[in-house]
């Protein structure tokens, strides 16, 4: 095949497919399943902000309760120093 036929052919076929995958992205079909994967990426959206959230509360229940132990714990040599 000639150097030019094989370029004709190539570009026809190109654009044939972009014209068949135009029609194919913006069909009402494609469109709802757009949707439905959107739908999908917001629950696993905020499924993972409700994994963050629970993390974030758990991690500032360990920290006052640390702080409260440490402060019970600066606490007991000032106490002992006072009973002697």
């Amino acid at each position: 095949m000639q150097r030019n036929t094989k370029y004709a052919l190539f570009t026809g076929l190109g654009f044939l497919i972009g014209t068949v995958g135009v029609k194919a992205v913006t069909s009402e079909t494609a469109r709802k399943g757009y949707v439905h994967a959107m739908a999908q990426g917001i629950k696993a959206k905020a499924g993972y902000e409700d994994i963050v959230e629970q993390a974030k509360a758990e991690y500032d229940d360990m920290k006052a309760e640390a702080s409260f132990i440490a402060l019970k714990d600066d606490e007991k040599p000032s106490e002992e120093a006072s009973k002697e």
